[in-house]
This record gives structure tokens, C-alpha cells and sequence, in this order.
């Protein structure tokens, strides 16, 4: 295997949803066109998603030839993935990960991921909705500031909501609204989870018409008395969202149920399967089980499957500063600059990020158990490995093979780098 199979470009396909950011605006615009001139950025129309994988909806392909990725893993699986990867998931022409950069302005949906056992019933039952069979545990790593709502607030706070905001409690119902208030100091996480359970339900499952005359009480109480709510941002927030999906569920289900959740840049929070969680403003780098399954609850015009997704969450509950994840050294890696290593409890991906804030440098690497893929998403330099040395600048997408040594040279400090790679256990 010559050097330049080792390391080489990719061109990385992009997906223009509706919440994306506009124009030049949007980081996923400015590396498509910054790394590949023949993209045209139209002003007026949004970038949301830059796709960096195997995934069939928008593969990658090596630069210049224009050879899909899966084609050049299955011509050589063994070199191109590891063994050890073929062994443990099952493919020899697929990544396991599907590596992505995001430029959110508008809310998305409120939604959640199946686990691997409801992937594979959901995809027999409805592969028009559900496309795939596999699980979509994913992590955000905030590249600028970034908020989200992100898995269910602590259960003494949606209490002291049901108490304070009137909107809230009709809408769940005043027996179930009084489960849950005299329920939850019981101290029994079970029976707590059901009570959660009982709450979200009647949210998600209230009459349209229900849903909307309580939604536009709750934003002019928000409006009008923001001393109401139990945190200083929530009625901002919540005006926020009603401007961008007006009289919506998600309101409710997002807005009150969910913990909003403010990252700076470099922070990261990692979501487990069957955890919902809404993305609400900034650009992030994404990493995921190589899956598209979504099932959506609101701030949506999409299929929402509400039977699904009452039943498939988990209704773990608590404060979101646990969610964030801890940033770890990396031994493997040595030199000039930063390394720090992004670590979910999942086996099918993590990610490493290499900065160089004190000036201009060398950082060396040891070969990986397996395939990565790497952006660029701020200043200029290169990547090395052998005799190989490819330019590197923003919005620049590479992949290396397992056991290939590297080095990334800085040739100013804003030069920045994500690294999404998988290891066999």
C-alpha cells in the first residue's frame, strides 16, 4: 500500500435543510467552497449538514478521481480498515462512524435515536421513515458558542414548573400535573421515570387545538410576566422558539421538559440513543453511529411518531452539566500544540482535536487501530505521512489509514483539526 493510499483528500458532500444557515454565513458553505471551487454558494439558500463518510446518501470521494469511499475501503478492506474493524462490525466497505459539520440557525426537530433492537423493528416496519437498521448514539462538539435542549430536566424543576405556570399544568391535566408534584419527592428513580413518562405523554398526545391555545397563553405569560418561570432565560428562549415554529408542541415538550443546554466553543456533550435533545443555534462538529434514523417530536413540519418516541425514551432525567464530557489527554500524540481526546462510551467512534495557540509547530502521531477521517476548521498548514505531504485549510477533508504515522504541521497558530476515528475493542 503506497503512501498516497495511506493519506489522501476526500471531497465531502453537503445537505441544505431548511435550518441551516444562510449563505456565506454558514461554516458548512465556506469549507464546501473554500475546498472545492467548483461549489457555488447561493446566498439566499441554507447549508445545514457537510456529510464526511460512507454513508449512501452523501458519500465522499477522493479527491481528483472522483472513487467513492466505499469503493476504495472494499477494493482494500484490510489495509483501509483493520481486521479488527471487518470483525467487529461487519462491513468491509463501510465506515462505522459518519463524521459531520453543522451550521444550525433555526431550531431542530425535537427528536431521539433508537437503539440497535428498535432500529432493526422500526426499519422492517416503516423503511419509508426509518432508512436504516442501526443505532445513532451521537456526539456535539460546540466549534462556536452553541445551544441546544438536551435530555430531561431535573424532576424538582418540572415540578416547580407544573406549580408556577398555569398553561403547563392544563395541559398535562390536573391528576396527572398532581402525581408528578407529590410523586417525584419519593425519591424512587423508577417510579419517577413513570411519572415522567405520564407527564411527556400527555404533552405529546394534546389535541392540536389544545396545544395551541395553551402555547399562546404561555408565550404572552412569557412576554408579559417572566418572573413566572424558574430560570432567568427561559422566557427569552421560549419567545425565541415561538417566533421560528409559532404555537408549537415543542414549547412544551422542549422548551419546558428539556434542559437548555449553552456550550463554548470546544465543549462537547455526548447523546445516548433514546435521549431527546433539540439543536438550537451555532456550528458544531457531529459524530454518530453511521445511521439517519430520527424519531421526531416537535418544532417539525416532518412525520411525527409520537406512539415511538413516548415509548422508546429512556426518561433518564437530570442536570445537564453531566452531559457535558470530560476532555482526555492523548498519549499517542506528542510535539508541538494541543491534543485532547473526545471519548463516548460507544465503541463505534471518537474524536481528537489538535490545536496550536502558542505558535506555529509539529505534531506527531502514532498509527491508530483504524480508519479516521480529519477536517480542518480554522487556519492553514499540512498533513504528512511518508513521503505524502497534503495542504491543509479550511474546510480541507482527509482520510488516513489504520497504522499510518502522521504528522500535522501548523503554519499559523489558529490552525485547527477534528479527527473522527474508531478502534476496535
Amino acid at each position: 500500500m503506497s503512501a498516497s493510499d495511506k493519506l489522501f483528500r476526500l471531497d465531502a458532500g453537503f445537505q441544505q435543510y431548511d435550518w441551516g444557515k444562510i449563505g456565506s454565513s454558514s461554516a458548512v458553505a465556506q469549507f464546501s467552497a473554500h475546498s472545492n471551487p467548483s461549489v457555488k454558494i447561493h446566498e439566499n439558500e441554507p447549508y445545514a449538514e457537510l456529510w464526511m463518510g460512507t454513508h449512501h446518501k452523501v458519500p465522499s470521494y477522493k479527491s481528483g478521481t472522483k472513487k467513492p469511499l466505499n469503493e476504495l475501503i472494499a477494493a482494500d478492506p484490510e489495509h483501509m480498515l483493520g481486521q479488527g474493524i471487518i470483525n467487529e462490525f461487519k462491513s468491509k466497505n463501510q465506515l462505522p462512524f459518519l463524521f459531520k459539520v453543522l451550521s444550525i440557525q433555526k431550531v431542530l426537530s425535537i427528536q431521539a435515536h433508537p437503539d440497535k433492537q428498535l432500529a432493526r423493528q422500526l426499519h422492517a416496519a416503516d423503511p419509508k421513515n426509518y432508512p436504516d437498521d442501526n443505532h445513532k448514539p451521537e456526539m456535539a462538539i460546540a466549534v462556536t458558542d452553541f445551544e441546544g435542549l438536551c435530555g430531561f430536566k431535573p424532576l424538582d424543576e418540572i415540578a416547580d414548573e407544573l406549580k408556577r405556570i398555569p398553561e403547563f399544568r392544563s395541559l398535562v391535566g390536573e391528576e396527572t400535573s398532581e402525581k408528578f408534584i407529590s410523586g417525584v419527592e419519593s425519591g424512587n428513580e423508577q417510579e419517577n421515570k413513570k411519572l415522567l413518562k405520564a407527564v411527556f405523554s400527555k404533552v405529546m398526545h394534546a389535541p392540536d387545538s389544545e396545544v395551541i391555545e395553551h402555547a399562546s397563553k404561555l408565550v404572552k405569560r412569557a412576554e408579559e410576566h417572566p418572573e413566572d418561570f424558574n430560570k432567568p432565560d427561559l422566557p427569552a428562549l421560549l419567545i425565541r422558539l415561538n417566533k421560528q415554529f409559532p404555537d408549537d408542541v415543542g414549547l412544551f415538550c422542549g422548551g419546558l421538559l428539556l434542559n437548555h443546554c449553552v456550550l463554548k466553543a470546544g465543549e462537547a456533550i455526548f447523546l445516548r440513543a433514546k435521549d431527546p435533545h433539540a439543536y438550537i443555534t451555532g456550528d458544531i462538529i457531529e459524530c454518530m453511529a453511521a445511521s439517519d434514523n430520527v424519531v421526531r417530536a416537535g418544532f417539525t413540519p416532518k412525520f411525527k411518531d409520537v406512539e415511538n418516541l413516548v415509548n422508546m425514551l429512556t426518561y433518564q432525567y437530570g442536570n445537564v452539566e453531566a452531559q457535558k464530557m470530560a476532555l482526555e489527554n492523548f498519549p499517542r500524540s506528542s510535539g508541538d500544540g494541543e491534543t485532547v481526546l473526545y471519548n463516548p462510551p460507544i465503541d463505534e467512534f471518537a474524536v481528537l482535536q489538535t490545536t496550536f495557540k502558542n505558535g506555529t509547530g509539529i505534531r506527531k502521531f502514532k498509527g491508530l487501530n483504524g480508519p479516521s477521517i480529519v477536517i480542518v476548521t480554522k487556519g492553514n498548514g499540512y498533513i504528512q505521512a511518508g513521503d505524502v505531504k497534503l495542504k491543509a485549510e479550511p474546510g480541507f477533508v482527509f482520510f488516513i489509514a489504520p497504522q499510518t504515522e502522521a504528522e500535522f504541521i501548523a503554519n499559523d497558530k489558529d490552525f485547527t483539526t477534528y479527527r473522527a476515528f474508531v478502534e476496535p475493542k
